[in-house]
């Protein structure tokens, strides 16, 4: 595609971008004192407002690195967890509104013959923050499944950590809720506890501690 063409094309979105808004104003943006819906003006300030970054962007920023990890989960809460490990590089996107994680490492997964095996692992998450919505959102994938796994999230200064819920479909028909904290100790360290909700019961299924590379 020429750069034109690409200009037109841009031009062509943003100007469609800013007719939806003038139509959502006109249905759903309360009327004035003198009964007039917000202009288009207003409605193009509203929605570049809603595009600054904020101190919650600054926050996921604190992220940006190279991570080593060491991960352990549990597929039966009873027995004894695997562990393996990984680096995870996480960078920023769209002038810091996103951060975009990959993760490599190995997992150890039952074989056909029920021993251990070393699968080679792939995971990629988007994290930002919603002014919108006031919420932090996330989203993540894996080589391990086909599925897109979207949450939404608070942060607690008190206690220096996030809080994500989600639920997802691994299998057809089976709807799993989860609760993700995300602990801050400091620059440097960080950890994961991830929990599932298996019939009204909350359990523990992976844990995953960050130390910044370098």
């Amino acid at each position: 595609m020429s750069h034109v063409k690409k200009l037109n094309c841009f031009s062509a979105v943003l100007m469609s971008l800013v007719i939806s808004l003038s139509s959502f104003a006109e249905d759903k943006v309360a009327p004035k004192k003198d009964d007039k819906p917000a202009s288009d003006a207003e409605m193009t300030a509203m929605m570049m407002d809603m595009a600054k970054l904020g101190e919650n962007h600054k926050l996921l920023a604190s992220g940006v690195g190279t991570w080593n990890y060491v991960v352990k989960w549990w597929m039966d809460p009873s027995a004894a967890p695997s562990e393996s490990t990984g680096v995870a590089v996480t960078k920023e996107v769209m002038g810091g509104r996103y951060f975009i994680s990959d993760h490599t490492g190995k997992m150890q997964m039952p074989g056909a013959d029920g021993k251990m095996m070393d699968m080679e692992f792939k995971g990629m998450s988007t994290e930002g923050y919603d002014n919108a919505k006031k919420k932090f959102v996330s989203s993540w994938i894996d080589n391990m499944g086909t599925g897109i796994v979207l949450s939404e999230g608070t942060y607690d200064v008190a206690t220096k950590s996030f809080t994500y819920r989600a639920e997802y479909e691994m299998m057809p028909g089976v709807k799993t809720k989860t609760r993700e904290v995300i602990k801050i100790a400091d620059k440097d360290h960080r950890m994961i506890e991830f929990y599932e909700d298996r019939g009204g019961t909350e359990v523990k299924t992976m844990e995953i501690k960050y130390a910044r590379k370098g």
